[in-house]
């Protein structure tokens, strides 16, 4: 089972420019000579990989690609002009492949990595290519080579910002529900969520990331239990985790500090890398604490975790707190992108050990 984002789209390159077969006209000079020059190249189609983009959305909407093709070549010695190359920006990631055959093309893993995914057609020739001492007025002319035409499968791996963590029921879905455009199944009933989730969060204009809600762990995870250890490792590739806990749980007896200890040892278990991860306290569910509770239940949770990274105090089922959750990830992604490009100031309130529990 894979957590993928995929589309198919068709790329076409521009055909090449035909050739010219001319003979110039000069007063005074009888016999000129062939100057019918060669046709232009056809656009080309590359795909570029751009850290800034995190879906393959874009491509569920436009789904053909056509580069412009080459100019024909002309007389007075004039060649043709290249048609325009076309470039397409696709997330860090993609794998793209053939679509008829499923072979794999290439992958783009590094920033700003191009490749050619379609080749434009070479121009024709002129008549003035083919003179020779032997061959003074050639006639001949060839016509321009038709570009490569594709049709491509987009398959984008997990490659989300944020990873909601959390035993079943602890409300991920509903929150992702709350601050992103995916729409996920939503009942009170352990491991409801049985196929991953992806999420674009819009915080403004030219503003996102993306969040990932897995199904959800429990305890020998890491061994196969449950449903939640198929994806564990898509939580790799995450910048931040989000460990969601219920503090009002419909069973007595469950203890929310015992539910967060188990996951996060499990997390250890399957990758130190995973369990090193910036990660986050989103108490979820105050709706259902009363007011003169919520306050302590807070309090002894956090202490009892001995955690001392942030923590967010939610109830995705009514939105209260998520607008805060929301800017404050934002804003950690968008120091921690910044960070990779040039040095900048780190937010004090992120210095104090982020990955918390």
């Amino acid at each position: 089972m894979k957590f993928v984002d995929e589309a198919t789209i068709e790329v076409a390159a521009g055909d090449g420019g035909n050739g010219c077969a001319s003979f110039r006209h000069e007063k005074y000079k009888e016999f000129g000579g062939p100057d019918g020059g060669d046709g232009g190249r056809g656009g080309h189609v590359y795909a570029v990989a751009d850290a800034s983009l995190n879906t393959l959305v874009d491509f569920r909407y436009t789904r053909r690609f056509e580069a412009h093709r080459g100019e024909h070549g002309k007389g007075s010695d004039m060649f043709g002009v290249k048609g325009d190359d076309i470039v397409l920006k696709m997330p860090v990631g993609t794998i793209i492949a053939d679509a008829e055959t499923g072979e794999v093309l290439h992958e783009l893993l590094q920033p700003g990595e191009q490749i050619t995914i379609a080749k434009g057609g070479d121009g024709g020739f002129g008549n003035m290519h083919y003179k020779s001492s032997t061959n003074r007025a050639p006639r001949q002319k060839t016509p321009g080579w038709a570009g490569e035409k594709r049709t491509l499968k987009l398959e984008l791996k997990v490659l989300a910002d944020v990873g909601l963590l959390g035993m079943p029921n602890a409300g991920k879905s509903t929150l992702i529900a709350a601050i992103s455009n995916a729409r996920p199944k939503i009942a009170d009933y352990p491991f409801t969520t049985l196929y991953p989730n992806l999420g674009v969060v819009r915080v403004a204009p030219e503003k996102s990331f993306v969040v990932a809600d897995v199904p959800g762990l429990i305890e020998g995870a890491s061994e196969g239990a449950g449903l939640g250890h198929q994806f564990l490792r898509h939580l790799q590739r995450t910048r931040l985790l989000l460990h969601m806990l219920d503090v009002a749980p419909f069973d007595e007896g469950v203890d929310p500090v015992v539910q967060a200890k188990a996951i996060v040892a499990e997390l250890k278990k399957f990758d130190q890398k995973l369990y090193d991860k910036p990660r986050w306290l989103v108490l979820n569910k105050l709706d259902m604490v009363s007011a003169e509770e919520r306050e302590a239940r807070v309090k002894d949770i956090v202490k009892r975790l001995k955690y001392k990274g942030p923590v967010f105090e939610i109830s995705a089922l009514t939105r209260e707190g998520c607008e805060r959750l929301v800017q404050s990830v934002y804003e950690y992604l968008s120091k921690e992108f910044q960070s990779h490009q040039q040095p900048v100031d780190v937010d004090p309130r992120f210095v104090d050990d982020p990955r918390g529990v």
